[in-house]
């Protein structure tokens, strides 16, 4: 990740500023997991997303006189859907919410105006967490992702489908993102599954190998280009920046 925004070079001094500023500071919060993305993309491919849709988030809102600081991630989410394929680490969803309530308070404690958590790992039970982590804290947080409808009808055509697990979507924002995490010779020569998560799980499959992927994926990864990523990171980055400025506008 661009070290631009992150709180890597942040001193307490320039923490305690931002506070007592004239400008609104708000924290941004990547979540993802850890979870098997087919034979062409790693592991950590939904922290990737999360990550880097943040860093283009916070360099758009500190264009708008908003001072926006990128926290650590939390990279382990709930991946039950993975089960049985190696590398998946399934943590249980109260133990999320409990660690994104705490990073939440932890910061608005020391008088941010606005957390924004940032999801791109698409399991239900993964955006259920972050959402009910945000039943105490009113307009001072907010979850930007990419399951909420308003967003998801902005994406690609795959996206909508729900062909989107390391499919062409994620593939193409990988690219874009970090190309390190997408060995181009596999993605080539993958075959296109199509298989729609969001309509498994509504039928009640809830595992990747019951509905059918077998190797993890589905939808056309060998379809992904840099170019669609880029563009796809763009929208991310707009959900996040709308998430953001509407909670502040809404504070009292």
């Amino acid at each position: 990740m661009k070290t631009d925004f992150c709180l890597t070079g942040v001193t307490t001094e320039m923490f305690a500023d931002w506070v007592v500023g004239d400008k609104p500071l708000v924290v941004l919060l990547p979540i993802g997991s850890v979870e098997p993305h087919g034979p062409h993309l790693g592991l950590l491919t939904d922290t990737i997303i999360s990550q880097a849709s943040a860093e283009r988030a916070a360099a758009r809102l500190n264009a708008q006189d908003i001072v926006a600081v990128i926290a650590p991630g939390i990279p382990y989410g709930v991946t039950d859907c993975a089960a049985g394929f190696a590398g998946a680490v399934s943590i249980p969803k109260s133990a999320l919410v409990a660690y994104i309530e705490a990073v939440i308070n932890g910061f608005l404690a020391n008088g941010t105006d606005h957390v924004c958590v940032i999801n791109n790992h698409l399991e239900p039970d993964q955006y259920a967490a972050a959402t009910e982590a945000m039943t105490s804290f009113g307009q001072r947080a907010s979850v930007a992702c990419p399951l909420q409808r308003r967003w998801a009808r902005t994406l690609s055509d795959e996206f909508k489908k729900g062909e989107c697990h390391a499919g062409r979507y994620e593939t193409a924002i990988v690219l874009a993102a970090d190309s390190r995490g997408v060995k181009p010779g596999v993605m080539a020569e993958l075959p296109e599954v199509p298989v729609s998560l969001s309509d498994q799980l509504r039928a009640g499959v809830n595992t990747f190998k019951e509905m059918g992927m077998a190797q993890a994926y589905a939808g056309a990864p060998a379809l992904a280009s840099v170019e669609e990523g880029e563009a796809l990171l763009d929208k991310l980055a707009e959900m996040i920046v709308t998430e953001v400025r509407e909670g502040l506008s809404l504070q009292p």
